[in-house]
């Protein structure tokens, strides 16, 4: 009788029955002393995860591998949590010098207010974590089946328009549920943001749980608390997030987010499947509702939660904190400045820190927009540091299209991604500038490098994923176009419009595109507006230049492998 073979699924559920990563330091050290060739196939494709470390692509991508996965490398890239985006200049200081002795001089802040380092080698690695631990930072958690790293508003006590600090509340949820034996082994990763922010700038939307201030009146005044929204994800499937029907007091946050994850982690049914093992499923495809989801939450807590009440939902222009503007404190400024596809080096990120402690008080915030904060400054002194940040190419007023940009990792280190994306982004956002100077509409241009959407396309004004097309002969970089995604007051998954064209020509279909609108629009009238009342075939016709019949976003896989 010939053998069964395991599903991908079962694997990896298998591997979470057998070992808890986080109690297999000692392996990790093993492996360090004896060399890459070491390392066991479960834990380069798995168990790394949970210590925030994937095995690095060799630049090819999925298409240099098998079955949508490329080549592994004999180096290691790391993400490394950090809860809230609140950092210390010392921290930041210690990550710019691993990245500059370890990670050739690299560092990528991500759209979780992570930080990740490449080319890393196993040698380095349990150093690293224990310099990480020293410093009150840790890459735990940071990837893997687990609740990632928690996000929150980085200017959370600091924002004058804030509706309440919800950082206590974050920094005790990465507490709880960051490195818990009891949550190890989750069908899949986990996302929670909790923000008192007025603009909800870490984008609950797109949360397994999303957090988000809400005020009702009491007899003896006003009650600040929160909303609560699940079951938020992109990737291939993406869904917005379902607001439930309560009212969470703040004493009751800890018990909502840890039974939510719990409910969660014992979904049986989300485990038969990596592709739809996401809380996001059981809306989509095993018919749960939002009252249903309560119901179920509520049976778990032991008691009710009282009903909702209004909120104001923000209006989605930019969420990303660049620029000058003044905190609640008296006196005192915040600074964000913006990185353009959030990389930086290793010597800017040192800098930054740096100028963090001689004009504010060494504090400093990381963002989902992949950007930087510099918290607690003098008013007097905040265009002067302004004028250092420039000097270093890390400018507090970008254009529209820098300020906007948003690209994945690539197929630079990723062995998922199809097409190249940062190098990508640079040279699109130095395109835009030069063709059109003026341009100075709100715009999230987001570049992703596989379906898998970690650059966000989905809730984008203008997202790109990647895609190859066969041009020549040769299989290269292409993208399709999706356009008027939003989160917020107007939120909706954007629409993709039917088109791709080669990576060399996309520089040309914005331009058409963006030009259409400056010529067509209505007095008033922003770009979300513009798309919305325009036809895919409108928007088609401008990107190409012509009118084109639509193709398909996602054509059938040839060998695990997505050709156009």
């Amino acid at each position: 009788m010939a053998e069964v073979k395991e599903t991908k699924a079962q694997r990896m559920e298998r591997l979470k029955r057998e070992k808890n990563p986080w109690e297999a330091m000692n392996e990790i050290r093993a492996f360090a002393a004896a060399g890459r060739e070491s390392v066991l196939p479960e834990w380069a494709s798995a168990y790394f995860k949970w210590w925030g470390v994937y095995t690095q692509g060799d630049g090819a991508g999925a298409l240099g591998g098998k079955g949508g996965e490329g080549k592994a490398t004999e180096y290691f890239m790391m993400r490394i949590a950090v809860p809230n985006g609140v950092a210390s200049a010392e921290q930041i200081e210690v990550i710019a010098d691993i990245a500059a002795k370890h990670g050739r001089d690299l560092v990528d802040i991500t759209v979780r207010q992570a930080i990740q380092l490449h080319w890393l080698t196993i040698e380095s690695l349990p150093g690293i974590i224990e310099r990480l631990d020293a410093a009150g930072l840790s890459p735990r958690g940071a990837c893997g089946d687990v609740v990632r790293n928690v996000t929150g508003c980085p200017l959370a006590g600091l924002d004058a328009d804030e509706v309440l600090d919800a950082s206590p509340f974050a920094l005790a949820a990465a507490g709880d549920l960051n490195g818990n034996p009891e949550l190890y082994n989750l069908p899949r990763k986990f996302k929670v943001s909790i923000t008192g922010c007025s603009v909800w700038c870490s984008y609950p939307e797109i949360n397994d749980i999303g957090l988000t201030p809400a005020v009702r009146s009491t007899g003896n005044g006003r009650e600040p608390g929160f909303s609560v929204r699940v079951g938020g994800g992109l990737s291939a499937d993406p869904h917005l997030a379902v607001r439930l029907n309560a009212f969470v007091q703040q004493d009751q946050v800890a018990a909502v987010v840890r039974k939510i994850t719990e409910l969660f982690r014992d979904q049986q049914g989300l485990r038969e499947s990596r592709d739809r093992a996401r809380m996001k499923h059981l809306f989509l495809r095993e018919g749960w509702t939002a009252e249903t989801f309560l119901a179920e939450l509520n049976r778990r807590l032991g008691y009710q939660l009282d009903p909702s009440v209004e909120e104001k939902v923000p209006d989605d222009i930019y969420r990303d904190h660049v620029g000058i503007h003044h905190q609640k404190q008296e006196g005192l400024c915040y600074v964000g400045l913006s990185v353009l596809r959030g990389r930086m080096t290793a010597a800017q990120l040192n800098a930054v820190a740096g100028l963090a402690t001689r004009y504010g008080n060494g504090q400093l915030r990381t963002t989902v927009m992949q950007n930087l904060v510099v918290v607690n400054v003098p008013t007097g002194k905040a265009q002067e540091l302004a004028r250092e940040l420039e000097a270093i190419g890390l400018p507090v007023e970008g254009s529209s299209f820098w300020r906007g940009a948003i690209a994945c990792t690539g197929s630079e280190f990723c062995k998922l991604a199809i097409t190249e994306t940062k190098g990508f982004m640079r040279w699109i956002v130095d395109e835009m500038e030069d063709r059109l100077p003026a341009f100075d509409q709100h715009l999230k241009l987001h570049v992703t490098g596989c379906p898998n959407s970690c650059g966000q396309h989905w809730i984008a004004d203008i997202g790109m994923e990647g895609k190859k097309i066969k041009h020549q002969g040769k299989l290269e970089d292409a993208y399709y176009f999706c356009v008027g995604g939003s989160v917020g007051l107007h939120q909706q998954l954007a629409r993709p419009l039917g088109y791709r064209c080669l990576a060399t020509e996309v520089p040309d279909a914005l331009e058409r595109l963006l030009s259409g609108y400056l010529q067509a629009r209505r007095p008033g009238e922003n770009l979300r507006a513009y798309f919305a009342r325009s036809s895919d075939e409108q928007l088609r016709e401008q990107l190409a230049g012509a009118v084109l019949e639509p193709v398909a976003r996602d054509p059938a896989p040839i060998g695990g492998r997505h050709l156009e």
